[in-house]
């Protein structure tokens, strides 16, 4: 499926831009040079005809990526987050992608709710109201349970999408295929694992089973965060194309004039939103991978909503560890250790100077250290940012790739709310406490448990173990049979004396 006739596709998508005017806004919003906009002109107007028309009444870049189908869609809500990248106006526009989309018929979700979970919709929900939010990929139905009362908020993937988004990105691995054949420098940036990627995550929203699980588990890791809220699962009413939550009631982020007339402190919620976001992901490893202003609202006593856990990030112990050192470096202005972390995880080569890449940082960090979102020009940023990492041969880590892009939605949110916050200030309490807990002495003495215990779980194949190894490593010559069971006591010993240790060590933790 990933052959030439996705050049068809590519074809039809840069039309698109073209017929609907989207192009021009996309240039402008780049910044492009006039030459690039005069070749885009003259290449783009001969096949204009072949784009998809699209919705008329809307602004150009939303009726382009609406028409062309929701993996586009899914992108144009990440730079809706981000008017510092693409302008406030562009910015603006793709809102619209967040939670307004047109939704299907509430007959057809009717008989999808039926047919999935086995039931008559009139019998179990004494309220069954038409769409009240509609996304990319499913919409959403407020309703009432009949048997209690309860309001609850009913999911609906959307019909077809499964397929609709298999041919989206049987059209993304061919272009990342083309992009790497034609610009061979590109391919430390890895786009077929970047695609690989984003489709192992979207595929996996479209089961909302999966998604009830990660809503569920995240739940409860953040149980004790207090003024932060994830609403509970009705497992009952639940398949894979169906998902029923208890109904989240608040002001969506997304609605700026509504929070400020409600008197919310707006400064603050932007803080929490980004310190709660770097705590899931630096203290569980569980965060909210597509954390917009859509999927999440304010309750009138400040509380944090968060909904729509179709994507959601995990990264291990290590790379929490390694995450935390480099942030922990920024905010400290250690550019030494930012440098050593790298080189010490191997997202830099070896053989580059450790000197030099650490001036590279400083060249990064310091322009912003001080300043705040108003005077930070985040576009000529990442640009920058991307000339250090190609001049370092760093490849693209396509285990951070979701947690770096959803650090880029966070902030635009927190901008969103308080355009002048500093994102190192309000990022360092908390990177500071897990740095703390995971890196200083008692992490040590921790991690040390750990291995301990795993030892002792082993200590009675210890014997067997360490006597293979012996062997494989050593004389041929075959041991005495009277040695053995003298060295198989010591092992079982070594073993019991192991657990010991262990269970005596974590009484002090």
């Amino acid at each position: 499926m990933r052959g030439p006739h996705n050049i068809w596709r590519l074809i039809r998508t840069g039309a698109t831009f073209q017929r609907t005017g989207a192009m021009g806004v996309v240039l402008d919003a780049m910044n492009a040079p006039p030459a690039l906009r005069i070749a885009a002109r003259i290449i783009g107007f001969p096949f204009a005809w072949l784009g998809k028309k699209g919705d008329t009444s809307l602004p150009p870049v939303t009726r382009a990526i609406t028409a062309l189908g929701p993996a586009y869609i899914k992108f144009g809500q990440i730079l809706s987050t981000r008017p510092d990248v693409v302008g406030a106006d562009l910015a603006d526009q793709l809102k619209y992608l967040q939670d307004k989309l047109p939704p299907f018929p509430l007959d057809v979700a009717r008989d999808m709710v039926e047919d999935e979970l086995g039931i008559e919709v009139d019998e179990v929900f004494s309220e069954f109201s038409e769409p009240v939010a509609a996304a990319s990929i499913a919409q959403v139905h407020r309703a009432r349970l009949a048997s209690t009362g309860q309001e609850v908020a009913v999911k609906v993937l959307r019909p077809g999408i499964l397929r609709a988004f298999r041919t989206d990105i049987d059209a993304f691995h061919f272009s990342a295929n083309m992009i790497e054949w034609l610009l061979p420098s590109t391919r430390r940036l890895r786009p077929t694992d970047v695609v690989e990627h984003f489709e192992g995550v979207v595929m996996g929203e479209l089961d909302l089973r999966l998604e009830s699980a990660s809503a569920s588990e995240f739940a409860e890791n953040t149980a004790g965060d207090e003024g932060f809220v994830v609403p509970e699962v009705n497992w009952g009413l639940t398949g894979r194309s169906v998902m029923t939550l208890g109904w989240a009631e608040g002001i969506p982020a997304n609605d700026l004039v509504s929070i400020r007339a409600s008197g919310l402190d707006m400064t603050s919620l932007g803080e929490r939103v980004l310190q709660l976001f770097l705590s899931h992901a630096l203290r569980d490893g569980l965060f909210h991978g597509d954390m917009h202003q859509g999927n999440l609202k304010f309750a009138s006593n400040g509380d944090i909503v968060a909904i729509d856990f179709g994507i959601m990030g995990r990264i291990d112990e290590y790379t929490r560890r390694v995450y935390a050192e480099i942030l922990y470096g920024f905010i400290t202005r250690d550019y030494t250790r930012v440098a050593e972390v790298h080189f010490e995880a191997g997202y830099v080569p070896a053989d580059r100077d450790v000197v030099e890449f650490a001036q590279a940082l400083r060249a990064v960090g310091e322009p912003i250290a001080d300043m705040d979102a108003t005077q930070i020009s985040m576009a000529k940023l990442l640009s920058y940012l991307f000339e250090v990492t190609e001049k370092f041969g760093m490849q693209t880590r396509t285990e951070l790739i979701l947690l770096q892009r959803t650090m880029v939605v966070v902030e635009g949110v927190a901008r969103s709310l308080d355009p002048r916050i500093n994102i190192w200030q309000s990022a360092r309490p908390v990177v500071e406490d897990y740095i703390k807990s995971s890196i200083g002495p008692k992490a040590v003495v921790r991690d040390l448990t750990r291995t301990l215990r795993v030892l002792a779980r082993f200590g009675p194949r210890l014997p067997e173990l360490a006597e293979n190894a012996l062997i494989r490593h050593s004389s041929p010559l075959p041991e005495p049979d009277q040695a053995r069971p003298m060295r198989a006591m010591a092992y079982v010993s070594l073993g019991g004396v192991l657990a010991l240790i262990a269970v005596w060590v974590s009484k002090f933790l």
